[in-house]
């Protein structure tokens, strides 16, 4: 408790700044760094984030908290020369909620607080606008009722429906003061029935009601559902806000807006944002009333227009970035709300970072910070072919770009249910509301008949990367009778297959086919940085490309195992191959080949089928050195468990049996039989595999070394440069390596001897076991290299078989918030990962030239990627077409390493 008194819980809005965000969240600290940039911010003051931690640990507020707040609210008061909910000139304030990272919609807000049967009048007659006075105490009575007294918010839209619905309007704006101040009792009605009290007319008790709401809305479902879909920690709390109220709603020389300093969804400079007049803030959010364009608002109010340009220059000039900015006209006075770097797709990323570098606001390395891989990956997507013979339904605002496709439904609910029965879903509201979250995470797509850029589908989509289209006025969406009416009459039904494309807008009938991306064709050579059809985009894309590629330290190879995906790789961008799963190879005819190894019963018959294997081997080495000519190839030796090659046990128990019945059993399948009963496992991932099966299988490993070395020895006489590494799986012990090494060492010394040619053959394993990350030093000793097999490791680490839990309980591990992520998605870092660094270390004392790589999913996992080049490996290796997004993260994780001055 004497700590608590110690520590400082609130903080006016001048004494705060920009770099403070972890204790007074990003509103907070925004709002102060614009008050001392002497920017118009209206009075206020805001509660910490660790007052916020100490409530929800203790259940109760710190002790000086309510003896701080009284300070500052005298303080703001003595400023506004009016006192908090005083009856004949209120001072009403706004109570916001403000993480560290934007949150948008998710956490509690409540507007217009100190208003009272009593203050109502009074701000009546101060305002000269009686109307203005109840429309803003109503709009207090149904926020504060929904958000602090937990009333459904339903009641309060019905009921203010049935009045519009009686004077016959379609706009809250139409009903006059007598008709809200009837719609002010109705709303104290139903707060006394549905919360069992009276809604309180103590301003105070008013605010710190609303104060403790903000702290509990922290751990509100939507909000930690949207903290696990973005990944923002659990334990960081909010602060609150605290702000002298400016009023948009007094007529039609007031309003508000959200504007942008660049367009959001592309990028492009010019004035972006939506402006309403004559209503508050939530009304562009929530997009129940469609919005003018911002720049409207020269037309409407050019002295608040030119202002407000001007202040969006300098802050785009002092954050270095794309702002998002929320203001409010009071009778002419503009007033600065909000200010964020703002979300943007990932195309406006890509944009945006490189024209900042061209404005010498920013370096390469800090255009680097401002996108990542999983926006690269999104680009990736096909896109909708415009050429299409299909049906337009209509055409709405581009607010997240993508091709989506999916069944219509009209509520989350459904959303949700379809989507788990392996349904591609279009979610389809008129506007959505924080409450449709759950329903957005789950569908394609997101499609509104309301709303613009700034609304909170917009919005919230954008953050998602989920494809959006917005105020897609010509549809009238009729989410009771689940259908949708397009011009000329079409009407599409709930499970009506839709397609929305978010970088034009547009809504189209049925399925749209799709073409590839000009990023994916861009970087497979098909089209070069400067092509008319890239245009801007990949041209951003290519220099990003370029900084990535001049600033990582890890090199970026392959997970191929044939020539035609090798040379995809290496169109991507691939150094190497990483990974080359030879048992890829022993698939289709050649199976046939390996049940004749299996079924061997004398040397003879092994040799025989060994000699057969061993042609087709090194053809298939001989086209991946091709390939790959000059960069290195890590061959893996036969991994998979040898059953995996043979039938399916039931159905050759069956097929022998019925054969025996008839009295004309194959010998062959008997003999199969035996051979797949003997080797049939309880659990063979942690059975006969890998070097094992080299060990167990004479001939087996070195038939493979000699494939390897032959078609080394043959691209070298055709004045090739094969780089081959051999890799031995599933090594356990030193011991498994070094008599595997010695066979295959003796193997290429032969070939060498016999063709004159020193093929540098290097031989190292995969650390994929805990037992070999615990001895890697001793492994070392026989390995030139490791490559960490975190596929497997994530497995034997966890005890998880992964083909069997994903599907059984990640979902709820994932929803319970035991996972933020799968750990086959992204590293553990808190065990893989301390295996992994573990082994790194204990590898390089033994030989310091150790060469270290990843060659599990997790080479090229954005987040996955960062940790491999903090602990020191040389490369990382992933599938042909995530080979861009890991290039694109190593430059960045090496990047951030080093620093960037414009940070």
């Amino acid at each position: 408790m004497s700590e608590n008194k110690k520590q400082k819980f609130v903080y006016d809005f001048t004494e705060g700044n920009r770099d403070l965000k972890d204790l007074l969240g990003g509103k907070g600290a925004n709002l102060a760094e614009m008050t001392n940039l002497g920017l118009p911010v209206p009075p206020g003051f805001t509660i910490t984030t660790e007052a916020c931690k100490v409530y929800l640990d203790s259940g109760t507020e710190p002790a000086p908290l309510r003896e701080e707040v009284t300070a500052h609210l005298d303080a703001l008061e003595q400023k506004m020369g009016k006192k908090l909910g005083q009856a004949d000139d209120p001072l009403l304030v706004s109570v916001r909620s403000g993480a560290k990272f934007s949150m948008p919609g998710m956490m509690d807000t409540v507007l217009n607080i100190g208003l009272s049967d009593a203050s109502v009048k009074g701000l009546a007659k101060q305002s000269g606008d009686e109307r203005f006075a109840w429309d803003s105490y109503r709009r207090l009575i149904q926020m504060f009722g929904k958000t602090v007294l937990g009333v459904d918010g339903e009641l309060f839209e019905d009921a203010l429906e049935a009045a519009k619905k009686a004077k016959k309007v379609t706009v809250d704006t139409d009903l006059d003061a007598p008709e809200l101040q009837k719609l002010v009792k109705q709303f104290k009605k139903i707060v006394k029935t549905e919360a069992g009290r009276d809604f309180p007319q103590d301003p105070r008790e008013q605010m710190d009601l609303a104060i403790t709401a903000v702290f509990d809305s922290w751990n509100g479902d939507r909000a930690k559902l949207y903290r696990r879909q973005e990944r923002i920690p659990g334990d960081l709390g909010t602060a609150v806000n605290v702000c002298s109220m400016v009023f948009g709603n007094l007529g039609p020389d007031s309003g508000t807006g959200v504007a942008f300093t660049r367009d959001p969804a592309s990028g492009h400079a010019g004035v972006y944002g939506d402006y309403l007049q004559n209503a508050q803030g939530e009304d562009v959010v929530a997009g129940i009333r469609n919005t003018v364009p911002l720049a409207d608002l020269e037309n409407i109010d050019k002295k608040s227009y030119d202002q407000l340009m001007q202040i969006m220059e300098t802050l785009e000039t002092h954050y270095k970035d794309l702002c998002d900015i929320e203001f409010t006209i009071e009778r002419g006075q503009l007033w600065m709300l909000q200010t964020r770097v703002g979300k943007r797709t990932a195309a406006a990323a890509f944009r945006i970072a490189t024209q900042l570098v061209d404005q010498g606001l920013i370096d390469e390395a800090e255009a680097l910070q401002r996108v990542n891989g999983a926006q690269l990956a999104q680009l990736m997507f096909p896109r909708f072919d415009e050429d299409a013979k299909i049906e337009k339904l209509a055409r709405g605002i581009a607010a997240s770009p993508g091709a989506a496709v999916g069944k219509a439904v009209f509520d989350s609910y459904t959303a949700i249910k379809w989507s788990r029965s392996g349904e591609k879903v279009i979610l389809i509201r008129r506007e959505t509301n924080p409450d449709d979250l759950d329903g957005m995470i789950a569908a394609e797509g997101i499609l509104t008949s309301r709303g613009g850029k700034t609304s909170h589908a917009a919005v919230v989509a954008r953050g998602m990367g989920k494809t959006c289209v917005c105020g897609a006025e010509e549809l009238e969406v009729d989410t009771k009778r689940r259908r949708m009416t397009a011009p000329g009459g079409v009407v599409i039904e709930e499970g009506d297959v839709v397609s929305i494309d978010g970088s034009s807008g547009k809504v189209y009938l049925g399925e749209v086919p799709v073409v590839p991306s000009p990023v994916v064709e861009y970087f497979e050579g098909r089209m070069h940085a400067g092509a008319e059809e890239a245009g801007e985009l990949v041209a951003a894309v290519h220099r990003i490309m370029s900084f990535a590629d001049g600033k990582r330290r890890l090199r970026v190879r392959a997970n191929a195992d044939n020539a035609e995906d090798a040379l995809r790789a290496r169109r991507f961008g691939a150094q190497g191959i990483g990974l080359c799963r030879t048992e890829h190879m022993f698939l289709g005819e050649r199976r046939e080949m390996v049940e004749k190894l299996i079924l061997a019963d004398t040397d003879d018959e092994r040799e025989e089928a060994l000699k057969e294997l061993l042609p087709l081997q090194k053809k298939d080495f001989v086209e991946l050195f091709e390939a790959m000519d000059g960069l290195p190839v890590t061959v893996r030796l036969l991994d998979p468990p040898l059953h995996e090659f043979l039938p399916d046990i039931t159905e050759l128990s069956v097929r022998v049996a019925l054969a025996e019945s008839r009295k004309d059993a194959n010998e062959n399948d008997l003999r199969l039989l035996q051979a797949v009963h003997k080797l049939h496992e309880q659990n063979p991932m942690l059975g006969l595999r890998g070097v094992r099966l080299g060990l167990v299988i004479p001939g087996l490993f070195t038939m493979q070394v000699r494939a390897i070395a032959e078609a080394a020895a043959e691209r070298k006489a055709a004045k090739g440069d094969p780089r081959a590494e051999i890799m031995i799986p599933l090594v356990g012990t030193v011991q498994e390596l070094e008599i595997v090494k010695d066979e295959a060492d003796q193997v290429i010394a032969e070939i060498e001897a016999a063709t004159g040619i020193d093929l540098k053959l290097t031989i190292g394993t995969m650390i994929e076991l805990p037992r070999a990350a615990l001895t890697a030093g001793q492994i070392a000793e026989a390995a030139q290299f490791f490559s960490f097999g975190t596929n497997d490791l994530t497995q034997t680490v966890w005890g998880f078989s992964r083909d069997d839990v994903e599907a059984s309980f990640f979902t709820a591990y994932l929803e319970k918030g035991i996972f933020g992520v799968s750990p086959f998605e992204t590293i553990d870092k808190d065990g893989v990962g301390t295996l992994v660094k573990y082994a790194v270390e204990q590898g390089r004392k033994t030989r310091p030239d150790l060469k270290l790589g990843v060659c599990g999913e997790h080479g090229g996992d954005p987040e996955s990627v960062h940790f491999f080049h903090e602990v020191g490996l040389d490369y990382v290796s992933c599938s042909p077409f995530r080979i861009p997004v890991a290039r694109l993260e190593a430059g960045r994780a090496a990047a951030a390493s080093l620093g960037s001055d414009s940070r």
